[in-house]
Parts: structure tokens; C-alpha cells; sequence
């Protein structure tokens, strides 16, 4: 089987990765993830789908210690069995701050303004067995 993007609205599967797609208005320059139809910014409809930057810095993050609520989380519900995961803010140069899930969940490996880049992470499998594939941004080594 292979590999499915977890939504094909935010994200695509590329032979390089997952990239990320956003919006970008042609009238104020606002940049949004994910793509829509308007600028919630200057309200112009003069906007274009853009590919989100790669690379980062984390700006913010926490431990997400226990299951989250599911729908729509699609992972490990039972507490006991749940492994923590890091979740953060990256901020992309020139364009926006990003919520994401972190491939480390260890707190001494995390700083705020260490640099990030985009991973995909399987998730599980859609109903045909492909895997299904989210984002998530992993420390650059």
C-alpha cells in the first residue's frame, strides 16, 4: 500500500516531503494556513494557494500529556497506553506562525528559536490500508 496526506486541503505528499499549503494575499501580503478563499485580514478575495516554507524556528511549545479528544484526534485514546508528544508554534520566515505536532516530546530537548523543519508522521490507516500521513516539524540536526 502507500503513503495518503491525513487532508489533501492542507497539505500535499511530495517526492521531497510534506508541504504544507497556505494563502497569500496578492493585496496585503497576509499569508494563512490553511489555503482559503478570502483574506481574513483586508477581506480581498484576490488571493492565491502558496506553498508554506519548510524550515522554521519553534516559537512556542508544551507536552501534550494525555489523549486528546477524539474525533478528531485519530491516535492512542487510552491513557494508558497514549505516549506523550511535543506540540508547538514554528514560525516560518516571511509568512506565518504554524500549530504542529513535534517529533520530540522529551522538555530538556526543546528551546524556543531552535530551528524546525517539516516531517511527515504516519498516523494510521485509511480504510484501504494506506498509511495516513500528517505533518509534524522535527528539530534540524
Amino acid at each position: 500500500m502507500g503513503q495518503v496526506s491525513i487532508n489533501e486541503n492542507v497539505m500535499d505528499l511530495t517526492d521531497e516531503g510534506p508541504r504544507l499549503k497556505g494563502m497569500h494575499c496578492k493585496n496585503c501580503g497576509n499569508h494563512v494556513f490553511p489555503m482559503q478563499k478570502g483574506c481574513p485580514k483586508c477581506t480581498s478575495d484576490d488571493v492565491e494557494e502558496v506553498q508554506l516554507g519548510t524550515r522554521g524556528t519553534l516559537w512556542a511549545w508544551t507536552i501534550q500529556g494525555f489523549p486528546p479528544k477524539a474525533p478528531p484526534y485519530l491516535g492512542e485514546t487510552d491513557p494508558e497506553k497514549f505516549k506523550p508528544y511535543g506540540v508547538g508554534y514554528i514560525e516560518l520566515p516571511g509568512q506565518l506562525k504554524v500549530e504542529s505536532r513535534l517529533t520530540v516530546s522529551d522538555p530538556t530537548a526543546l528551546k524556543n528559536g531552535m530551528e524546525m523543519e517539516i516531517v511527515g508522521e504516519i498516523i494510521g490507516q485509511d480504510e484501504d490500508g494506506n498509511d495516513l500521513v500528517t505533518f509534524a516539524f522535527a528539530p534540524v540536526a
